[in-house]
């Protein structure tokens, strides 16, 4: 193979994302490191199909807001990569403050579509979306998937619906390291760290240490920490109940989640847009308790 250590430095990255997409990007770009090229189409129809193009809209007084495709950072900046456009929190917190601040709009749809992706700025874009709460009705609306990181930040939202096939949850985070030493002697190249610091060499090149195997679990265990404290603040709940429920990992049907209280109803877009006025269709699902029915249409 080649090309192993730009393999193992993405895996390495912490990840929050569902665990099948993810494996279908490592394995996209192991193959394209042997040497296998694909085009912009299939690459797409791999990892993320008709996810870059979505785009901030309105529906009369109605914000629908994208969170589609893997979510990392800079990702539409590298249109056609294996991550297939996708979403960057950095973007989409930005594009939801600006519908905040606009008194024509009335309310905000967050139209979710999303495996998950990198952590960094996960957190930072559920800020922007709690934010919102008290001041317009935000609402999450999922079509598809709403995984991992995609949950995070969909979890600070007043509630979340889902269309009866879609599914949600992945709640975790993970990190890989791959001992690259062989491949490499395979290539005829012998490779040794040259460092300063303590620790600045480890986790380069060999088996790892105890020592740094700690760290890296540390790390994992603190961005997993901050995932789990951001939903129990969005959901309402403890930090316990998501810790020992809500998937523990798994991913969960859209009326499975409603029964496991990691979203309020089961509807489509079309319903959701007609509570808000934006459409003909009368809601169907699961009625919201009083509270966060009360939270999310008051506002209007």
């Amino acid at each position: 193979m080649k090309y192993p250590h730009i393999l193992a430095a993405f895996a390495s990255e912490y990840w929050a994302m569902e665990e099948a997409k993810l494996m279908a990007i490592v394995g996209l770009l192991a193959m394209q490191a042997d040497g296998i090229k694909f085009d912009a189409e299939e690459i797409e129809a791999r990892i993320a199909p008709q996810t870059a193009a979505a785009v901030a809209r309105k529906e009369g007084a109605v914000a629908i807001v994208p969170l589609r495709g893997v979510i990392s950072p800079r990702a539409s900046a590298v249109a056609n990569s294996s991550t297939g456009g996708g979403a960057t929190a950095e973007g989409f917190a930005s594009s939801i403050e600006r519908m905040a601040e606009d008194d024509g709009v009335k309310a905000i749809i967050v139209d979710a579509d999303t495996p998950g992706g990198n952590v960094v700025g996960i957190d930072e874009a559920a800020a922007a979306v709690y934010a919102v709460r008290g001041v317009k009705p935000i609402v999450v609306q999922v079509s598809g998937t709403l995984a991992s990181a995609g949950y995070w930040i969909g979890a600070s939202a007043d509630e979340i619906v889902a269309t009866p096939s879609s599914s949600l949850g992945a709640i975790g985070v993970r990190t890989a390291y791959d001992d690259i030493t062989a491949a490499l002697e395979k290539q005829g190249i012998t490779r040794e760290i040259i460092s300063a610091g303590k620790f600045k060499g480890e986790g380069l090149l060999g088996p790892l240490s105890d020592e740094t195997r700690g760290y890296m679990q540390g790390r994992v265990e603190e961005f997993y920490g901050m995932f789990v404290e951001r939903v129990a603040q969005g959901r309402g709940v403890t930090a316990a109940t998501v810790r020992d429920g809500f998937g523990q990992g798994r991913m969960l049907s859209a009326a499975g989640a409603v029964r496991e209280g990691m979203a309020d109803r089961v509807a489509t877009m079309k319903e959701t847009l007609a509570r808000f006025g934006a459409g003909p269709a009368q809601p169907q699902g699961r009625k919201l308790a009083p509270g966060r029915e009360r939270r999310a249409l008051a506002l209007i």
